[in-house]
């Protein structure tokens, strides 16, 4: 099973419904509107390569508070800035190390924030309170027009998902719209086709250097190998004292429906025996040969890129299943899955045990 509508595809032009502009899905029209709203302390939501944000001034603490009660987040969760290619990151972070340097250099624009230092003038609002500051520049092609466009390429956008607070992060603009239904407070909505990477970027501390070296707070396509490539070593894993960031609580990009995480091994006697118990199964498994009679179904590809692609659509579309149980038969547990298999182990957090009480 394969989504469909016409958000899937890739490369559809801009919500507003005018003509192609200066490039294909960028009208240049909408993208001027969108920041003249940001301006005025508005919500917009926009595509970026990883998952699609909810965007707000980040130096207006009223429209970035505008963003927390959209998304019920809690206040002290910190939200990522997103700069323009050519932003000046000083003007954020009150110091930029060397390894910040060298990983921009080799990932910007990209899925790769960085938490640093804040800056003493940038309001504590995007930090939820700390001293730091995450930061980011993505390369899709329509963010990059708005953040331009934006207070002429200077200012900063506070853009986390563009869903409810622990929700699926959505990947399409149509994501969007589902979410937070036709009554909600968000300005415009900038549609850039379905994201191409998937999942949310990787965050990486470098706020605490001295002390604690690089440390990995939130594993994504950038692999913590591909860190150590630029840097020339590895990042260590979160602390205690780390800090606060975005999509780190231990329950986390979850739909509405309980998911439980089964081993390959026990997928079909686990799937047979939910069937006698009279449950109704959606299904999302690399075992394509596994014939069961489920509500719904979604086969997933057996590359760790494409499959976190495919992740958010297929929870959420499985998640319209009206299903007892989302059932995710679990990935590889390698390097190489590392990021998959964390927004799936979050997405499951919540329904610890489900399968003992269905069963």
């Amino acid at each position: 099973m394969k989504p469909a509508g016409s958000d899937s595809g890739r490369g559809s032009g801009l919500d507003s419904g005018l003509d192609a502009g200066i490039a294909p899905g960028i009208d240049p029209a909408a993208i001027d509107a969108a920041a003249r709203q940001l301006e005025a302390g508005q919500l917009v939501a926009f595509p970026t390569e990883t998952v699609y944000g909810l965007g707000a001034d980040a130096e207006n603490p009223q429209a970035v508070a505008r963003i927390y009660a959209a998304k019920g987040r809690p206040a002290n969760h910190p939200v990522i800035v997103h700069i323009a290619p050519e932003a000046d990151l000083a003007y954020w972070a009150a110091a930029v190390p060397d390894e910040a340097r060298q990983l921009i250099a080799a990932f910007w624009p990209g899925p790769l924030s960085l938490i640093l230092k804040r800056a003493a003038h940038i309001p504590d609002a995007v930090s939820g309170g700390q001293d730091s500051i995450g930061i980011r520049c993505p390369s899709h092609p329509v963010a990059q027009a708005l953040l331009r466009a934006f207070r002429g390429g200077k200012g900063g956008v506070a853009a986390p998902s563009a869903n409810k607070f622990g929700h699926v992060s959505p990947t399409t603009a149509q994501h969007v719209r589902d979410e937070f239904g036709p009554d909600h407070a968000i300005a415009s909505i900038l549609d850039g086709g379905q994201s191409a990477v998937g999942i949310e970027s990787t965050i990486l501390d470098l706020s605490r250097l001295a002390t604690h070296g690089p440390v990995l707070l939130r594993p994504g396509h950038i692999s913590a190998a591909d860190i150590a490539a630029v840097i020339g070593h590895t990042p260590a894993e979160p602390d205690a004292a780390a800090p606060r960031a975005s999509g780190t609580l231990e329950a986390h990009y979850a739909p509405r429906t309980p998911v439980a995480l089964v081993a390959p091994l026990q997928l079909a006697a686990t799937l047979a025996r939910l069937q006698l118990a009279g449950r109704r199964i959606a299904l999302m498994g690399l075992s394509t040969s596994i014939a069961t009679n489920v509500a719904a179904r979604f086969d997933m590809p057996a590359a760790p890129d494409a499959y976190a692609h495919d992740l958010y659509v297929a929870l959420r579309q499985l998640d319209l299943a009206a299903a007892d149980l989302i059932v995710v038969e679990a990935p590889p547990q390698v390097s190489l899955w590392q990021a998959v298999n964390d927004r799936l182990r979050r997405a499951a957090y919540d329904s610890a045990g489900i399968l003992e009480r269905l069963l």
